[in-house]
């Protein structure tokens, strides 16, 4: 298969001439994985912003979503489930909580504690959420064939699965924002 050079071709082409030592094994893979995630960051921040969400807001009504009914979790479990610091995740719930979609419930077991739960509101925004960033998605790698999706899906899948340094701690994939 002949394949049209793109941006990464240009940058790896240009790092051959000027210093080839630097060339690594690792090195086109991670400016595609960085270049991709640039891309995928851009398609969903235009979902998020029709939705009149950040990114962290997202993260956090998603992963309260996918944690089942009741749909709460604990501030420190949620913290480390979105990679927020305790304190960016108050920040976040506390703007969620204004808008009505998050609400803090007493903990009946410990006076000292919260629970962070998603009102009927706060689901139907992180299922609209999901969704709309779900379709820009497929829309993206709309015309690509199956196949190729699969194969990149399963060699970063085995890249994980070889290299636990690529994850962080309980398993979650560490995201780094892209850098030119």
């Amino acid at each position: 298969m002949t394949t049209t050079p793109d941006p990464v071709d240009a940058w790896m082409d240009s790092w051959r001439a000027e210093l080839p030592e630097v060339e690594r094994s690792s090195s086109e893979l991670t400016k595609r994985i960085m270049f991709m995630s640039g891309v995928l960051d851009g398609v969903m921040r235009r979902e998020l912003t029709e939705l009149g969400l950040t990114p962290a807001e997202f993260d956090v009504l998603v992963t309260l979503r996918r944690s089942g009914t009741p749909y709460r979790m604990k501030p420190n479990q949620l913290a480390r489930s979105v990679m927020l610091t305790t304190g960016g995740t108050t920040n976040v719930t506390h703007r969620l909580v204004a808008r009505g979609v998050v609400e803090r419930e007493d903990d009946p077991d410990d006076a000292r504690s919260t629970w962070l739960r998603l009102t009927p509101d706060g689901v139907a925004l992180a299922e609209r959420a999901v969704l709309a960033n779900a379709a820009a998605h497929d829309a993206l790698f709309d015309g690509v064939p199956a196949a190729a999706v699969e194969a990149a899906t399963a060699a970063l899948r085995e890249l994980f699965a070889v290299s636990p340094s690529l994850l962080g701690s309980g398993g979650t994939v560490r995201v780094a924002r892209p850098r030119a």
